[in-house]
Order: C-alpha cells, then sequence, then structure tokens
C-alpha cells in the first residue's frame, strides 16, 4: 500500500443536496425511467455514460467483470457487442445469467440489473458493424479477445493484415455479435445523506408484468 494515500475510511462524502427519489418520480416501465436517467447522465456532460459494467460467472460460478458500452436498449433488454470467443461471451453463452451496473457517480445514481442472456440476431449485428469506424472493425478481425498474445507488435500485425485482406468493405466477423442482457430486475439507486440511499427495483412476475420494490439501503 502507497504511503501516500490517505486512510481509505477516510474517503468519504456527504450526498448533498440531498435529493430522494420516490415511487411517485419513476416512469410506469423501467425503460422509461432507464432513459430519463440517461439523458441527465448526457445531459451533466458525464463521461461515457453508456458505460456499463458487465458481470458474469462460468460454469463453476466464478465471477469476473469488465467495463462495456451500452449499443442499444428497449424493453427487451440491454445490448453491447463484442467478439464470441471473448471470456464475457464465453461465459454469458455457457451460464447466461449477467448483472449490468451503470455508475453515475457525480449525480449520485446507479442502476443495477439482473437477468438472463441472449445472443443478438444477426442481422442486427451487421447492422450495427457497418456503423462502427473502420479502425474498430479492423480491430475486430485481428484481436483474438482474452487469449493471451506475445506483443503489441504481434496485435499492430494482425490490424496490418487485417487492413490488406479487407481494402474496401470491412463485413462483421462470424465471431463477432452482440448480448442481450434480459432483465429480471432493474434497480434504480440515488444516494442520500446519511447513507440513507433510495432502492427502487422493477422486478419480472410471472405473467410478464412488473412491480415496484422499495429496498432497504
Amino acid at each position: 500500500m502507497s504511503d501516500n494515500l490517505p486512510p481509505l475510511p477516510t474517503l468519504r462524502e456527504e450526498y448533498e443536496p440531498d435529493r430522494g427519489l420516490t415511487e411517485d418520480d419513476l416512469a410506469g416501465d423501467w425503460a422509461t425511467q432507464f432513459g430519463a436517467w440517461l439523458a441527465d447522465a448526457i445531459a451533466a456532460g458525464l463521461p461515457e455514460p453508456n458505460a456499463m459494467t458487465l458481470a458474469t460467472a462460468d460454469g463453476h460460478g466464478r465471477p469476473s467483470a469488465r467495463t462495456v458500452l451500452l449499443k442499444h436498449y428497449d424493453a427487451r433488454g440491454f445490448v453491447c457487442f463484442t467478439n464470441l470467443r471473448s471470456r464475457k461471451a464465453r461465459e454469458a453463452l455457457a451460464n447466461p445469467h449477467a448483472s449490468l451496473v451503470f455508475a453515475w457517480v457525480p449525480l449520485r445514481r446507479q442502476v443495477v440489473v439482473c437477468g438472463g442472456v441472449e445472443l443478438v440476431p444477426r442481422p442486427e449485428v451487421e447492422e450495427y458493424f457497418a456503423t462502427r469506424p473502420r479502425g474498430s472493425q479492423l480491430g475486430a478481425w485481428a484481436s483474438p479477445q482474452s487469449q493471451v498474445i506475445s506483443s503489441r507488435a504481434e496485435l499492430e500485425a494482425a490490424v496490418a493484415a487485417a487492413a490488406e485482406r479487407f481494402r474496401d468493405r470491412v463485413p462483421a466477423p462470424p465471431h463477432w455479435g452482440g448480448l442481450r442482457i434480459v432483465p429480471e430486475t432493474v434497480e434504480f439507486w440515488q444516494g442520500r445523506r446519511d447513507r440513507l440511499h433510495d432502492r427502487l427495483r422493477y422486478r419480472r412476475v410471472s405473467g410478464g408484468g412488473w412491480v415496484v420494490e422499495r429496498l432497504a439501503p
């Protein structure tokens, strides 16, 4: 531990002003509520407001987590795109349960999602891939994501080879796709004074409906 760090228990902020979140504040469905909070994060100028932590687990229940970017959401769920040979994709497809966290710390807000995982249909994958910058498209072909490589030079050589191979249009690699996290719960967390935070959760119930529950902080 660095001697230059202050004692970690002292790194504490009181959440002022004390903004609350009531049941009356919530939209009628989680997707509308999420859109409103995402719009607030964008309007506040937060860096990469669509960044989210994606947590998965392998077949033995050993977890892993990483930050990815949300590329689409609607009533069906939250979508990110990735190499399907990556650790996150392999885990999510072998053990199709995942969790997301959107942390908008300056707003004292976070959204926590838990649910199942499904593959995004190929036409949607190809439609999105076509909108990516050429460099990102080439990187999807060049990077054996999550695999050990010998050096940065190996990766750059693979990018150069991909650029030579695809001088015009870069198609979506067959091993590249999308993951949709299909929510079972979506919790909206608003930080409040004295750590008495407001936590309101939409939970899916049998028959496809949703209920809203308040959780203790």
